[in-house]
């Protein structure tokens, strides 16, 4: 046997599995996948529309300050979080979130983004949620399918919702941070993103191919 043939082939064929990518594509959550922002639904879900409408008349001056980018997108979500949820018992809003998730979660989706989901799937290519809405109501769906999830995370201390967001927010450029975090790009091939507003524009352009408002 020629052991130095053999050598070197079985070198080649080891190089070539170790470089091959793995796909993964992207999905933005609010708005992309579900035809509604869930971070309102559920504000509405666990407190009532009366509730809900009065509390963005009082915090009102906070919603124009961000569209004239006085505050952050980050603030002013902090701003709701707080005036809704904060001193909220963490096990008590796990509740709510499971009951959100099974039981109007479903009526939010839009039926082609679920579709491209399961297609992606069938494909065994990677499928990652990216949300700048808090994990809590959307990660018992995302297991449940067998999907990873990146999103905002929610400050807890002593048990109780503090109202503010533990680290960033993800939305933006922190989408592409929050997915290098967690992938090596260059171990992996982007094969699509999906989102529906700016910021979801830094996460398109990871990918070969990019959906603005796909699924509308």
């Amino acid at each position: 046997m020629d052991y130095a043939y053999y050598y070197r082939h079985s070198r080649i064929n080891i190089q070539k599995k170790e470089i091959v990518k793995k796909e993964i594509a992207f999905f933005d959550f609010d708005g992309t996948i579900t035809s509604k922002d869930t971070l309102l639904e559920f504000i509405k879900f666990t407190k009532g529309r009366f509730r809900f409408y009065l509390g963005f008349i009082i915090n009102f001056h906070y919603l124009i300050a961000l569209k004239l980018k006085i505050i952050s997108n980050q603030s002013a979500k902090e701003k709701i979080l707080n005036f809704f949820f904060k001193n909220t018992s963490a096990q008590t809003f796990e509740r709510y979130c499971l009951s959100f998730s099974r039981n109007i979660l479903p009526h939010l989706f839009r039926p082609k983004a679920i579709e491209e989901i399961t297609r992606l799937k069938e494909k065994n290519i990677t499928v990652v949620i990216v949300s700048a809405s808090p994990e809590n109501w959307i990660e018992d769906w995302i297991k449940r399918n067998e999907l990873q999830l990146i999103a905002s995370k929610l400050e807890i201390k002593d048990g109780k919702l503090t109202g503010k967001l533990l680290g960033k927010n993800c939305h933006g450029n922190e989408k592409v941070s929050r997915i290098r975090e967690v992938f090596s790009l260059d171990d992996h091939i982007v094969v699509a993103a999906y989102g529906d507003s700016i910021g979801d524009k830094p996460m398109l352009q990871l990918a070969e191919k990019a959906y603005y408002k796909p699924f509308v």
